[in-house]
């Protein structure tokens, strides 16, 4: 029986529909996930040289079919490592559902005010600055192998910590809700080749943790003192307050 006469003797029922839309649902996401992104141009790659095994089969060519189906084989090893950035940003994606949520411990707001006054400050002097706001997702990670600190967040205190000649300039600040948990922790790069991206280590220390979790990275620019904002692997440039102050409030809600 060839591949098509198979095909035809197919029986459908409802827990196949159920079986497509489900499948339907993980592919739309997963391509929400990857879309505009060298996965997804990896992606049609691995598809087309999979797509070879069931060709082979359709039109009975052994050899093919043969060499095909060892690559096929592998094929899911190869997803893994390609897509290891995808995959953790997915399952940090799960952890993140609103019913999950309601089982967190709640947090205080953010002041949103005292981070806008530290970044005028540092931009108007500019003074090198990185500032990773937690979202839903924990930066412990990062926090443990930074300076520990646990105080109160305010203006003064940010400022102080990026004021050259100082212990802890160097470096990213963690902000959780209104507490600095850390200050001196280093962030990983992000892989990106982006040509804008050619102006500082910040730039791309914000960018790579912005792809790693739901964060929100300040960036200050020594050199111009241009204020910046990495979020969900993308970065936001020449912001002033009320641009930052958005991006902020889309990310974390609206202060109170």
């Amino acid at each position: 029986m060839t591949f098509f006469d198979r095909l035809l003797d197919v029986q459908f029922s409802w827990r196949d529909a159920v079986d497509i839309v489900v499948v339907a649902i993980i592919i739309y996401y997963i391509l929400t996930l990857i879309r505009g992104t060298r996965a997804m141009q990896i992606s049609i790659g691995l598809t087309l040289l999979a797509s070879t095994f069931f060709v082979a089969r359709a039109f009975d060519f052994p050899a093919l079919e043969v060499i095909s189906r060892e690559i096929l084989f592998y094929l899911p090893f190869a997803v893994i490592v390609l897509f290891q950035h995808e995959i953790r940003r997915a399952l940090a994606g799960m952890g993140a559902n609103p019913l999950l949520a309601l089982f967190r411990r709640r947090h205080s707001r953010i002041p949103y005010d005292e981070i806008l006054d530290a970044c005028e400050i540092l931009s108007a002097k500019k003074i090198g600055a990185l500032i990773a706001v937690e979202g839903a997702q924990t930066l412990r990670m990062y926090e443990e192998a930074a300076k520990p600190l646990d105080g109160l967040l305010t203006t003064e205190l940010l400022v102080t910590i990026f004021t050259p000649g100082g212990p802890l300039h160097d470096g990213a600040v963690i902000v959780r809700a209104n507490r600095v948990v850390a200050a001196g922790a280093f962030l990983p790069l992000t892989g990106g080749n982006d040509p804008k991206l050619a102006h500082g280590t910040r730039h791309r220390a914000a960018l790579g943790l912005s792809e790693e979790s739901d964060a929100l990275i300040i960036v200050i620019s020594e050199e111009n003192g241009s204020i910046a904002a990495a979020s969900e692997g993308a970065l936001n440039e020449n912001l002033d307050r009320l641009m930052l102050l958005q991006l902020m409030t889309e990310r974390f809600g609206p202060a109170r």
